[in-house]
Order: structure tokens, then sequence, then C-alpha cells
């Protein structure tokens, strides 16, 4: 599936309202894609802000206009955002996870955040769009962030933004088309295999507080399924339960 040629914008403050505001003014293909240098009010998840250097990372957003897709299956949109950066970032370096519900990791370090922001009429996702910052040069970060890393601090190399995007954005062509395709079992399960934390018992709280579980599935709905140390089935969505650093 082709794409077409990103944009690029010098600086603005958040590529997904850049993008939402220029779905408004045109009709615009399926992956039309903006990127920046820098962004002034950068947005995760829950309003939670994005720290990136100027001019050291890639930032962008791309939109999809998925008609077919009912919204009680939207979340294999950001399963399939998530695999095109898990797949891209995997060609640099070993230990790249995606930490439910979307975020990369390497090992036990946040390596990129994404931001989608879906829009639907009745039953139907109507627009989709996806943002994501990836640490890709910075040096150091200085926020209260616990856990941040870049690319450049695990390998030591540097590296061309737009040469990394066209990855992802050939990675997230291919998955929109065999989410078109219905290959929806497809998506689901390669995204579950390359889950941080997959196997064995992992440290977690929630309301009730501190347990030990693993993951057992994660339903369309985008639901986590934990199996705790009683073997106890346990449900989660986004924001209800912590991952918690390992015990040394």
């Amino acid at each position: 599936m082709r794409y077409p040629e990103p944009i690029f914008i010098a600086q603005t403050a958040s590529t997904n309202s850049f993008l939402d505001s220029l779905c408004r003014q045109e009709a615009l293909p399926d992956l039309t894609c903006v990127y920046t240098a820098f962004q002034s009010a950068g947005r995760g998840q829950r309003g939670n802000s994005w720290e990136s250097a100027n001019g050291k990372n890639l930032l962008f957003s791309f939109v999809v206009f998925p008609s077919f897709l009912e919204v009680h299956r939207q979340f294999r949109l950001s399963q399939l955002t998530a695999l095109a950066l898990q797949e891209t970032l995997s060609a640099y370096t070993e230990g790249i996870t995606i930490k439910w519900p979307n975020d990369i990791y390497w090992h036990d370090r946040k390596l990129c955040g994404t931001l989608i922001e879906n829009d639907w009429t009745g039953t139907r996702v109507s627009r989709s769009i996806s943002g994501s910052g990836v640490n890709l040069n910075q040096e150091q970060f200085v926020s209260d962030a616990p856990n941040p890393v870049s690319l450049y601090q695990i390998t030591g190399k540097t590296y061309e933004a737009k040469a990394i995007l066209l990855q992802v954005l050939e990675r997230a062509a291919y998955y929109y088309q065999e989410l078109k395709a219905g290959e929806e079992a497809t998506i689901a399960k390669r995204y579950l295999e390359r889950l941080y934390r997959r196997e064995g018992l992992h440290p977690y709280q929630d309301a009730e507080g501190f347990f030990q579980a693993r993951i057992v599935a994660v339903e369309p709905t985008g639901r986590l399924l934990l199996e705790d140390e009683h073997r106890r089935l346990r449900s989660y969505y986004f924001k209800e339960v912590t991952y918690l650093p390992e015990q040394p």
C-alpha cells in the first residue's frame, strides 16, 4: 500500500493538532503524515507532556480514515502503530518490546510514546490520528519522567529522522492493509508476542494493592487480561493497573 510523501514542518505546537487542522481544511488520503523538529506543546496519553530537545528526535503524526472499522475494534489501530514502531526500531538494537497499550520499550526504559485520537460516526471509526515521539538522538533527559532512553544512548550512533519515519510508515501501511483485509488475528497475535513482560510473573499494582501476574491476552477493546499468582483472572483498561519495577 502506497502512502503520500510526509510533510515536514520546522516547528509546531503538536503534530496531532496540526494534522487535525489540515484534515478540516481539505480531504486527505490515508497515511498522510506530518513530522517536525520541535513541538512546543507535545502531548502524551492522558494529558502528559512529551520531552524532546529541538531537532534531536522523530516527532510525527499520520492519519487514516478507517470507516470499515467498528468502534469496539478501534484498538487495532493502536496495535498496528505499535507494531510498525517495534519492527522498525528492532532493526537497530535488540530488546525492543511494546508496553501495553502502545509505548515502545528498550528493556525497562521508554524509547517511544504514542497518542492516538479517534473520531467516529455512528458505530464506525471515521478518522484516526496517531502521533508518536521517538527518542532518536537526545543525549540526556532533564524532565522527571522516570525511565526515558534514546536510540543514541543505546547504540552510540546518530540517526536521520526522515529515514526512520519512512520505515515506520512502510510498516504502518502494511498493517493497515492487513486490517482492511480482515487479518485482525495476525495483528493481534504479533502484538501479543511482542509485549513487554510477555513471559512469566511480574509485579503490578491496582486499586486493591500489589500483586504478581502474567499476561494472558489483550482483548480487541484494548483491555489487558492478567492472571495473578493465585490463578485469578484480572482485567484492566488503560491507567487501571501500574507496572512496578522488578525487585532486585
